[in-house]
This record gives C-alpha cells, structure tokens and sequence, in this order.
C-alpha cells in the first residue's frame, strides 16, 4: 500500500514539485504518519511544512506565467524527481520501507512529468488556451496529495 502511495505522490510532484513536499511535510508534522524515527525526521519539523507551502505557493503562481519553462527541461525535470524521490522516501519510510518508496517516487515524478505535460497540453487545446488546463492540474495536484497525505 505505501509504495502504491509513494508512487502516486511522486506522480503529484511530477505536476507541482512544491506541491508535494508541502502536504507530505504538514501531514508528517500533524502526525498523519510517524517519520520521528527515521532519517526523514525533518519533513516533520516545525518549519519544513511551512518552508515547502511557500515555496509551493510560489510554484502555483509563477506556473500560470507564460515564461515559466517546461516542466520537462533539465533542471525543471530534476527537481520533479529530486522531490518525488524525498516524498516518495518520506511516505515509505512511516512503513520502513525507505528505499522502496524512493524508488516509487522517482518512477510516478516521471510518469507525473511526461504525462501531466501531455494532458496539460491536450486539455489547454481543448479550451483554447492554457490558463483553465493549469487550474484543472493544480487542484488535481493539491486534491491528490491531500487524499495520499491522509491515506498513508
């Protein structure tokens, strides 16, 4: 069940990067799941949840920006899978099963990339324009990884 959650928060990072880490750091520090023990401590600390929601906020923001660059760039793509890994290894963790989580992580940040670009693109053509399609794929972002916070 946990790699099944650290697969698909790692598909939410692959659409916000900043999304993720900020809902897996609150429901770590709310105690939705025990990572006290681990060497994922961190994501439970008093300040990580806020840090990771601004950053996140600046995310939702600056993605409605036509300058903002792919999300399958280099440095775009990496950060989608260096966070899918940490809330993919986070989520695995509160079940001991750090590596298999990271692994999971990494392998829905890249599902998350590639396939919320296509989507994004598809539904945008549909509308007309890109604003509406980015909207749909931030609440899907932040509904999805509320509902894998809670789950796990």
């Amino acid at each position: 069940m946990f790699i099944i959650l650290a697969f698909l928060i790692g598909v939410v990072a692959g659409l916000r990067a900043m999304v993720a880490p900020a809902v897996i750091a609150w429901g770590a520090a709310l105690g939705w799941f025990d990572v006290s023990q681990t060497p994922l401590a961190f994501m439970g600390y008093r300040w990580t949840p806020w840090i990771f929601t601004l950053l996140a906020i600046v995310e939702l923001i600056t993605d409605q920006l036509p300058t903002t660059p792919s999300r399958k760039v280099p440095i775009q793509f990496g950060a989608r899978l260096v966070m899918g890994a940490l809330t993919g290894a986070t989520i695995g963790s509160a079940s001991g099963l750090l590596l298999g989580g990271l692994v999971a992580g990494i392998v829905g940040a890249i599902v998350g990339t590639l396939g919320g670009s296509a989507l994004r693109a598809r539904l945008a053509a549909s509308f007309g324009r890109d604003r509406p399609a980015a909207l749909i794929e931030d609440a899907v972002a932040i509904i999805g990884a509320l509902l894998i916070a809670l789950s796990a």
